[in-house]
């Protein structure tokens, strides 16, 4: 179905090595995922659904991938590029979910224990995102300043973390930690 169809260049979104892009072409098709029927005497035969767009993507590569899309009719090719190549960012999220969160880690019994175990996996995921941006802003921001900025000085320590206090390695310690930020 795609053979015919016009194959346009589109660039999604800039990448840390430039610009993404590749060959796409869609066309509006019918899938036979309607409701089943017997026809010609065989089962197991579905009616046409829902119409659908087929979008095909060319990669420079050489690789070729389809997808099926239920966006409305009047979706611009750019779009529906940019939306079938967001995947690939909730994908990213997952893993890190995953692998440095313990969200695949839930041991529990209870349906409401899942949904806990999740949101505050979430949860930890939002704080470490902000964090990862905001030094990433920070280093847009130095990368611009030509002029040197004087060293940062140590946080004031609190009266009983005292040089001679038992507690001293505990706050030097304690203050290198990064502090709650608003979200």
């Amino acid at each position: 179905m795609l053979a015919k169809a016009r194959w346009r260049q589109v660039t999604w979104r800039r990448g840390t090595k430039g610009p993404l892009r590749a060959k796409f072409a869609a066309v509006r098709v019918r899938v036979a995922d309607g409701p089943e029927v017997r026809l010609q005497g065989r089962t197991g035969q579905h009616l046409p659904g829902d119409e659908v767009w087929l979008v095909g993507e060319h990669r420079s590569s050489g690789e070729r991938k389809y997808y099926l899309a239920n966006l409305p009719p009047n979706t611009p090719l750019k779009q529906l590029a940019s939306l079938i190549k967001a995947r690939w960012v909730c994908e990213q999220a997952h893993q890190q979910l995953k692998e440095e969160l313990g969200l695949d880690h839930f041991e529990g019994r209870s349906w409401r224990g899942l949904h806990r175990h999740a949101l505050m996996t979430l949860i930890a995921f939002l704080f470490l995102q902000q964090r990862r941006l905001q030094a990433a802003q920070r280093g847009q921001r130095g990368k611009k300043k030509t002029t040197r900025t004087a060293p940062a000085t140590k946080p004031a320590r609190h009266p009983s973390h005292a040089a001679g206090s038992s507690r001293a390695g505990h706050a030097s310690a304690m203050s290198d930690l990064p502090r709650a930020l608003p979200l």
